[in-house]
């Protein structure tokens, strides 16, 4: 039987069955990133981005399409991460602009929902790059308003066109050299694929279990409010690493969860194959130390009794006679946010006067809605945001247009390198313009190196990997590949220096002994004796160095 209309009920579980399927796929979509880095995450930010929105629909018990459309929309531009998350959600966008007004939708309706994302997403683009996610939407949209007049029937047209996106994913290596030398399509396309393969499955009729979790993250930003009455029901912020010596299953991680949650609350615990971070409010330190022990011997042990801060802070505010803020500090003419990991990195950036930190970066890209829960925090009229990755510069422009209070400036820092560079180019004497200009002017003159590991075999930029070889990262790509970290560190350097450079500076990650990082300064200093080389400890997870040369 020919299905006519799209009405809100099947665009519910249409666009939750859609949420699900990525999710189900998103280590599948972070394989296709082209870098063989152990971050690759376009599957984790497109999974975390709509999860967010589905979150919000799945709430809505008689869904409207008015509801939808403003829960699809703001759930997803909150929820936003990295780059490909961006691109979804503004996509998600432009679509919900053209359904909110309506009961139901025809295959002409849809046609102008498609043209409308795809007009919105390249819209929030500096510079589209055809070959990735943008291509496959704009494909998908052209063949509907192709087709729409002809076929009315939903289902048909939904066929039609989840086909024809796979046309378009298969040939986006054609467009993108860097894709085809990896032997991959676009991983963001492949995501958008993956969303709208959930939707027709839902269209069809195929049950899909769907289950909406709370978000996990890596970053801890847990705040107590300054309300004088608020009850602290846990006392204790308890954070600590797990270093796993024995297999850990996800029914172990169940169990633990399950356990962290009857001795405290706001839990966070998230792993991979060799480390589990957990960070839990409770009454009991003790007891979530002891039942991390089972799993493998503890470090990076961390308790802040809360009530003590919460008391110190109110007393502060009571004593201090110049307006506060919900920030609980004066307004001041300039703050700053930075986008960091690591607490070597954290301590660089506090020390040089930036106000908060988003621990992220890499391994967790932070989110639309972290980025405003952090600007909330600094009370300061002009707020400069350093995302210091080429992955978050879109998540921080999206903030800064959510914002009406504050003048936010995004400075385009692609590394840590670069921002640490921006920070110190700053002059408070002058105005909010000059310093963004030059800040990003002092970015120019910083080129970065990263050394990590490869999670698969591949062939990128002429040069052949496997899985297990050490890599060392320039701004345009892989420069050196080795078996050894530090000679292929040493390589990654001789490759970034040049005539003019002056400084090398080298941050050493959290699996670097010091030892070993001092023996590389050594070299270093012995062979470029016209240069400044610093080291320093960084304490980044993935990267062993950091590099930067000036």
């Amino acid at each position: 039987m020919a299905i006519m209309k799209f009405d809100a009920e099947m665009l519910q579980k249409a666009f939750l069955a859609g949420a699900k399927n990525i999710e189900n796929k998103k280590e599948y979509i972070n394989q296709l990133n082209v870098f063989p880095v152990p971050d690759g995450d376009t599957g984790t930010n497109m999974t975390l981005t709509i999860m967010s929105a589905a979150k919000e629909v799945t709430a809505l018990e008689q869904p409207t399409m008015a509801a939808l459309a403003k829960a699809i929309s703001s759930g997803s531009l909150r929820g936003a991460r990295g780059n490909s998350g961006v691109i979804l959600s503004q996509l998600f966008r432009g679509f919900c602009r053209e359904i909110s007004g309506k009961d139901a939708l025809t295959t002409e309706d849809l046609a102008v929902c498609f043209e409308h994302a795809v007009a919105t997403a390249y819209k929030a683009v500096m510079k589209p790059k055809e070959g990735t996610i943008l291509t496959v939407a704009k494909g998908i949209a052209n063949k509907a308003n192709e087709i729409c007049r002809r076929v009315k029937d939903i289902e048909e047209f939904g066929k039609l066109l989840l086909d024809y996106g796979y046309e378009v994913l298969a040939y986006t290596p054609e467009l993108l050299p860097v894709l085809k030398e990896a032997g991959v399509v676009d991983s963001g396309g492949q995501g958008l694929m993956e969303v709208l393969q959930g939707a027709y499955q839902a269209l069809i009729g195929k049950e899909i279990e769907i289950t909406v979790v709370p978000e996990e993250t890596d970053r801890y930003e847990f705040t107590v409010e300054d309300d004088p009455n608020a009850e602290i029901t846990f006392g204790y912020c308890t954070e600590f690493i797990i270093l796993l010596e024995q297999e850990y299953t996800e029914e172990m991680e169940a169990e633990f969860k399950e356990y962290l949650s009857s001795i405290g609350d706001s839990l966070v615990v998230v792993s991979d194959e060799e480390i589990v971070k957990v960070h839990v409010h409770t009454n009991h330190p003790g007891l979530a130390f002891e039942k991390g022990l089972t799993y493998g011997s503890l470090t990076r042990m961390k308790i802040d009794n809360m009530r003590e801060e919460h008391k110190e802070k109110l007393e502060k505010a009571a004593k201090q006679k110049e307006p506060i803020a919900k920030t609980g500090k004066p307004e001041k003419e300039y703050g700053f946010i930075s986008v960091t990991i690591g607490e070597g990195m954290n301590e660089i950036f506090t020390g040089l006067g930036v106000d908060y930190l988003i621990e992220g970066g890499q391994t967790m890209n932070p989110s639309t809605e972290d980025m405003l829960n952090a600007i909330e925090q600094v009370n300061a009229k002009t707020i400069f945001i350093l995302p210091n990755n080429k992955n978050i510069i879109l998540t921080a422009q999206q903030a800064q247009s959510l914002v009406e209070d504050k003048e936010i400036v995004v400075i385009p820092s692609k590394t840590i390198p670069q921002g640490i560079s921006a920070v110190i180019a700053f002059d408070p004497s002058q105005t909010k313009e000059d310093n963004a200009a030059g800040m990003t002017e002092a970015m120019s003159y910083v080129k970065t190196g990263q050394v990590t590991y490869a999670v698969r075999d591949t062939s990128i930029d002429g040069k052949t990997i496997s899985m297990g070889d050490i890599m060392g990262l320039g701004d345009d790509g892989i420069k050196a590949v080795g078996r050894d970290v530090h000679e292929t560190t040493l390589e990654l350097v001789n490759e970034l220096v040049d005539e003019d450079t002056e400084l090398i500076c080298l941050y050493y990650g959290d699996e670097v002994q010091e030892d070993d990082a001092n023996a590389v300064l050594d070299i270093l200093e012995k062979k470029y004796k016209n240069c400044d080389v610093e080291l320093h400890y960084g304490g980044q997870p993935i990267y062993y160095y950091v590099i930067s040369i000036e």
